[in-house]
């Protein structure tokens, strides 16, 4: 565990003395060690990452990187892409065959869904292989929402009944229910254009466009009108042609949009925000999907106040944003989707 803290710290320092003047290196680290202690008992995170025997498990850390714990630990099972509940009492992930390839577009479809307590005890396996895909949880953890082919399902976890269906709307993947239970969001076709990310009303299944061409990966921020996710925009010079994926913050209506956190030669994913919306969490990987099909990117944080931000040189991305800050940021560890709790969690025996 101090290995890891310490390659990031290193890391971390390394960044700095490539890219920012000398005169600012100095007070860049202190903001980066300010930073690392303003959320080191900020909750837990969870996020998955490679074991020492090569398999995907889910790990604890503090949102400082300590306390890091194994809590899967499995070597006959890939686990991937751990949610907390909405109080932290109870995590979902999947869990795949040894040897499986996590496809970071199709992940949701993969394997069995699962749900074990924070600490990792009392795992307990809902369905086969490929049942509740896209599985996200209620406000109070007793139902699921789900996303199959026949529609938009919420389940009920007791009964296993399904309780209501509702359209997708075009929605084909990565759905997420706002805190208020009163929205869906999710990477859909929309008006004959793929990856557009929409917002649908869960009483009249209407559907709008948060942000449309090359955007994935929504997630919702605590108040329920704002929404987080990855876009590349067009017209990038990197990348062959593509340009590279950026972290975007949008307003529910689709109207209001602002950049978190881009860097030029490097995809952001992954992104979630603090359950007190202070702080945003994400991945930075050079390849595209987040490295799920390997070893994942690394975990950062950064401060919402201190959005929008550019890391790196970046000189396309700074001219297009000039009123972007430099830092500070951190690193946790190397992985892939993680979670943010604000729940105590104590480990198991």
């Amino acid at each position: 565990m101090q290995s890891r803290i310490l390659l990031a710290l290193a890391h971390t320092a390394i960044f700095f003395f490539l890219i920012v003047p000398a005169s600012a290196q100095s007070d860049q680290a202190d903001e980066s060690l300010k930073l690392r202690e303003e959320v080191q008992n900020r909750g837990w995170l969870a996020y998955s990452s490679r074991s020492e025997n090569g398999t995907w498990d889910i790990f604890l850390s503090r949102p400082d990187g300590s306390q890091r714990q194994n809590i899967t630990n499995s070597a006959d099972y890939e686990e991937a892409a751990p949610r907390f509940s909405p109080a932290g009492d109870k995590l979902m992930y999947r869990r795949l065959p040894k040897g499986t390839t996590i496809n970071h577009d199709q992940w949701g479809f993969q394997g069995e869904l699962a749900t074990c307590n924070p600490d990792g005890s009392d795992p307990q396996i809902l369905g086969g292989e490929g049942d509740y895909p896209w599985a996200v949880w209620s406000a109070d953890a007793k139902k699921i929402a789900c996303l199959t082919k026949k529609g938009i399902q919420i389940i009920d976890l007791q009964s296993r009944e399904i309780e209501k269906q509702i359209p997708r709307n075009g929605i084909y993947q990565q759905l997420a229910w706002s805190p208020d239970e009163k929205w869906f969001c999710g990477t859909a076709n929309y008006k004959n254009e793929y990856w557009t990310v929409v917002r649908m009303n869960i009483e009249t299944s209407e559907i709008n466009a948060l942000r449309s061409y090359q955007n994935c990966t929504p997630d919702w921020y605590p108040d329920s009108n704002h929404v987080i996710l990855s876009s590349r925009p067009a017209g990038q010079a990197g990348a062959k042609g593509y340009g590279y994926t950026q972290l975007w913050e949008v307003d529910g209506e689709g109207k209001q949009h602002k950049l978190l956190y881009g860097e030029d030669g490097l995809h952001i994913y992954g992104g979630a925000v603090s359950p007190d919306g202070a702080y945003v969490i994400f991945t930075r990987c050079p390849e595209d999907g987040g490295g799920a099909e390997k070893s994942g990117g690394t975990l950062c944080i950064i401060r919402m106040k201190d959005t929008p931000m550019v890391g790196g040189e970046s000189p396309d991305l700074r001219q297009l944003h000039p009123d972007a800050k430099s830092g500070p940021m951190i690193e946790i560890d190397k992985g892939w989707e993680p979670h943010w709790t604000s729940a105590e969690i104590k480990a198991a025996p």
